[in-house]
C-alpha cells in the first residue's frame, strides 16, 4: 500500500508540474485528470484500511524533513476520511477538467488545486506534529492562491489568508502546549497528556483551529467571500474536499484527548447550532448563486459540528451510545455535504459561464439550456434540503434523533443545551427546504428570463469529463442513501478509534432498518423508501387522473392577475427576490432587515449615485462588509430590502480602523535592511523558545 500512497502523491506533483512548467502547455484538462487519478489511488488506500482492521498502510518519510521520524499512517479513522475525501475528489477533478477544457484558465490554478489535494492527504494521515502543521499551512496557502487567482480585488484572498493564519497559529500553539508536557512530537503522544489546564488549553486551541477552517461562528465570515472569489470550476475542491480536513482534525482531537472540558462541549454545541441557523438564514436571501451555496456551507458546518458536540456530551456523561449517535450523525452529514456541495458548485460553474453572471435574477430558466449542469444543481439542492429519499434526509434524521435524547440525562446544563440546539436545528431544516426550493424552482425548473444577458463564448454543458463527474456524484449520493445500513457499517469501522464497533452497530435494527443507536426510540428504513415512495407517487397520479376523468391532464391558460389597482405592471410571477422576501421579514430580527420604497431608477439613500432612467434592475450588494442590497421593480416604485451580516458588522467592523492603524505602524518596520529582518527573526525565535520553556 505504501507504493499506492506514493503514486497518489506523485500524481499530484505531476499535475502541478504540468501546469506550471514553461514550454508547450498540455491540454487544459490534463492536470485535473492527473489529480483525479491520484485521488483514486488514495481513496483505494482508505478503503483497504477500513476493510482490514488492525492493518494501517503507511509511507515512512524517515527524518528527511528535519524534525524527527515522520510517516503517513492510514489507520481506521484516516481511512474513513481518505475514502470520503478522495472519492469525492475524483469526481471534483473530473468536473474541474470539463470546466478547464471550456474556460481555458491560465497557468497556476491547476497547480494550486494539486497543492490543496496533497496537503489534505498529509493532514489526514500525518503522525508527526510538525508534518501536520506544515500540511495545514499548505491548505491555507492553496486557499489563498485559488482565491487570489485572476482577481484584481485582493480583499477576499487577504481575508481567507488572514483567517487561515489565525487557524494555523491556534493549531501550532495547541500542539506545542500538548507536546511540551508529553515530550513527544508524534500525534499519538498527545494521548498521554494528563488531565489539567494544559489538556483543556490544548482542546480549546485545537477546536478553534479547526473551527476557523470549517466556518463555525463567529469565525465564518471569510468563507462566503473566499469561496465566491475562487475560480468557479475549482470551488468544489474547496467546499467538498478540503473542508473535510477540518472535520478530520476535530475527530482526531477527540480520539487523542478523550472527553473535553464541560464548558467547551456545551459552548461548541450552542455555537454549532447557531452557526447552522445563521448560515441558512443568510443563504435564503442571497442574490447570487455562488453566495447562496457558500452560505449554505456555513449551515452544513454547523450541522456537522452539532453532531460532533452531541458526541462530546455523550463522552462527558459516560454514554457510549450517545457518543456513537452524535458521531454517526455528524459523519453522515459530512458525507452528504461533500457530495451535495461538489454537485452544487460544479453545476453552478457551468451556469455562470453560460449566462456570464451568478445573479439569480439573470439565471432564471437558463438551466434548461444545460441539462447536465441543471441535473447536478438539482441533485445537490434536494440533498441539502433534506428531502427523502436522499442522503441529506438520512443524515438530518439521525442528527435530530440524537438531539432528542436529552431526557435521558439529569444534568441540567447538558439537557438544556441539547434542547436549545434541537430547536435551532429544526428551524434550520425548515428554512433549508425554502432556500433550495428557490434554487430548484427558479433556476432549474423556472421560466426563462427574457432580459438580455451577457453570454460567454463557450456554452459547453460541463463537457464529457464534467458529465462523468456529475453522474458519479449523483449516483454515489443516491446509492449512499439507498444503502444506508451498509454505509453505517463502513462508518462504524472508521469510528473504531473513538467508539467501540459493537456500540456503533446498535444503529442497525436489521439489515434494512436503522435507528439512532438507542433501541426502541425510533427507526427508519431508507432502503424501503426507494421502493415505497415511487409506488405511492404512481398510485396518487393514477387516482388523480381517474378521479378527474382525464381533466387533470388538460391545461387551461388565462392572463396572469397582477393587482386590483389600475396601471400596475411588472413581473407576473415569482422572482428570486420576491420568493425570498417572506424569509427576510420572518427573520428580520436575525438579518436586521430594512425595507423601503424609492422612486423607480433612484439611487438608494446614501449611495451618492445619480438616479438612472427606466426601471431599476435587481443588483446584488457589494461583496465585503456591510449590507447586501437587492431590489425588485413594480410600477413606478422600487421595493428595496437590506440585510446585515450581524457577526461581521457588530463583531469585526469595530476593529477595522484600529487594525488599519496597526498595519500602518507595522509597515515602518519594512526598512529594506537585511540585518534588521534578521534581528526580527531572532526576536521571534527567542520569544517562541521562551514560551515553550514556560509551558514546559
Amino acid at each position: 500500500m505504501s507504493e499506492l500512497i506514493a503514486a497518489g502523491l506523485l500524481l499530484f506533483a505531476a499535475a502541478a508540474l504540468v501546469n506550471v512548467l514553461p514550454g508547450r502547455r498540455a491540454p487544459y484538462a490534463v492536470p485535473y485528470l492527473l489529480g483525479a487519478a491520484g485521488s483514486g489511488c488514495l481513496a483505494t488506500v482508505g478503503a483497504v484500511a477500513l476493510g482490514r482492521p488492525g492493518h494501517a498502510p503507511r509511507l515512512d518519510l524517515g527524518d528527511t524533513l528535519g524534525f524527527g521520524a515522520a510517516a503517513l499512517r492510514v489507520d481506521a479513522l484516516s481511512g474513513l476520511f481518505w475514502l470520503l475525501t478522495f472519492a469525492v475528489a475524483v469526481a471534483a477533478g473530473l468536473t474541474a477538467a470539463g470546466w478547464a477544457s471550456a474556460r481555458r484558465p491560465g497557468r497556476g490554478p491547476a497547480a494550486y488545486h494539486a497543492l490543496v489535494l496533497a496537503s489534505v492527504a498529509v493532514v489526514e494521515s500525518a503522525d508527526n506534529v510538525f508534518l501536520f502543521v506544515m500540511a495545514w499551512e499548505g491548505i491555507t496557502l492553496g486557499f489563498y492562491l485559488l482565491t487570489a487567482a485572476g482577481h484584481r480585488r485582493i480583499g477576499p484572498a487577504v481575508a481567507t489568508f488572514g483567517f487561515g493564519k489565525v487557524s494555523g497559529a491556534a493549531l501550532l500553539l495547541g500542539l506545542l502546549t500538548g507536546t511540551a508536557r508529553t515530550g513527544d512530537f508524534s500525534l499519538a503522544g498527545l494521548a498521554e497528556l494528563p488531565a489539567g489546564a494544559a489538556r483543556s488549553a490544548t482542546w480549546a486551541l485545537l477546536v478553534l483551529a479547526f473551527a476557523v477552517k470549517t466556518g463555525l461562528a463567529p469565525v465564518q465570515v471569510w468563507l462566503p467571500r473566499g469561496y465566491a472569489a475562487a475560480p468557479a470550476g475549482l470551488r468544489p475542491v474547496l467546499a467538498g474536499v478540503a473542508v473535510n480536513a477540518g472535520f478530520y482534525g476535530l475527530w482526531r482531537t477527540f480520539a487523542l484527548l478523550g472527553p473535553p472540558p464541560a464548558w467547551l462541549a456545551v459552548t461548541l454545541l450552542l455555537l454549532a447550532a447557531l452557526t447552522a441557523f445563521l448560515g441558512i438564514a443568510h443563504a435564503a436571501v442571497q442574490a447570487r448563486l455562488e453566495r447562496v451555496i457558500a452560505c449554505s456551507s456555513i449551515e452544513n458546518a454547523g450541522l456537522i459540528c452539532t453532531g460532533y458536540a452531541v458526541a462530546l456530551v455523550g463522552a462527558l456523561t459516560g454514554s457510549e451510545r450517545l457518543t456513537a449517535a452524535g458521531l454517526i450523525a455528524a459523519t453522515l452529514q459530512t458525507i452528504a455535504h461533500a457530495v451535495a456541495k461538489t454537485l452544487l458548485f460544479a453545476g453552478a460553474a457551468a451556469l455562470e459561464a453560460d449566462a456570464g453572471t451568478g445573479d439569480l435574477e439573470r439565471l432564471r430558466g437558463t438551466a434548461r439550456r444545460l441539462p447536465w449542469a441543471a441535473g447536478g444543481l438539482a441533485a445537490g439542492a434536494v440533498t441539502l434540503a433534506g428531502l427523502p429519499p436522499t442522503a441529506g434526509f438520512v443524515s438530518e434524521w439521525f442528527l435530530l434523533e440524537s438531539l432528542m435524547q436529552q431526557f435521558r440525562y439529569s444534568a441540567f446544563p447538558y439537557g438544556l443545551a441539547l434542547a436549545v440546539a434541537g430547536a435551532l436545528i429544526a428551524l434550520t431544516a425548515g428554512f433549508a427546504s425554502v432556500t433550495f426550493v428557490r434554487i430548484v424552482g427558479m433556476v432549474v425548473l423556472g421560466p426563462r428570463d427574457d432580459r438580455p444577458a451577457r453570454r460567454a463564448p463557450c456554452r459547453a454543458d460541463l463537457g464529457a469529463a464534467g458529465r462523468a463527474g456529475v453522474l458519479l456524484l449523483a449516483l454515489g449520493g443516491l446509492a449512499a442513501a439507498a444503502l444506508t445500513p451498509l454505509q453505517l457499517r463502513v462508518i462504524g469501522a472508521g469510528l473504531a478509534p473513538l467508539v467501540p464497533r459493537e456500540v456503533s452497530a446498535g444503529a442497525l435494527v436489521s439489515p434494512w432498518v436503522v435507528q439512532p443507536v438507542f433501541a426502541g426510540f425510533s427507526s427508519l428504513s431508507p432502503s424501503w423508501l426507494w421502493v415505497v415512495m415511487p409506488v405511492l407517487c404512481a398510485g396518487v397520479l393514477v387516482l388523480l387522473v381517474a378521479a378527474s376523468r382525464g381533466g387533470a391532464l388538460r391545461v387551461r391558460r388565462v392572463p396572469a392577475w397582477r393587482s386590483a389597482s389600475g396601471g400596475v405592471h411588472g413581473d407576473d410571477r415569482y422572482t428570486p427576490f420576491g420568493y425570498a422576501n417572506p424569509t427576510r421579514r420572518v427573520l428580520g430580527a436575525v438579518l436586521r432587515t430594512r425595507t423601503r420604497a424609492v422612486p423607480a431608477g433612484a439611487a438608494p439613500p446614501g449611495s451618492g449615485e445619480p438616479p438612472e432612467p427606466g426601471p431599476a434592475r435587481p443588483e446584488p450588494g457589494p461583496e465585503g462588509a456591510g449590507p447586501v442590497r437587492t431590489a425588485a421593480t413594480g410600477g413606478t416604485l422600487d421595493y428595496a430590502s437590506d440585510v446585515v451580516e450581524i457577526v461581521e458588522v457588530y463583531l469585526y467592523q469595530p476593529f477595522y480602523r484600529p487594525l488599519r492603524a496597526l498595519v500602518a505602524a507595522a509597515k515602518r518596520l519594512q526598512c529594506g535592511r537585511l540585518d534588521a529582518y534578521l534581528t526580527y527573526m531572532l526576536i521571534a525565535l527567542v520569544g517562541a523558545l521562551a514560551l515553550v520553556a514556560a509551558l514546559s
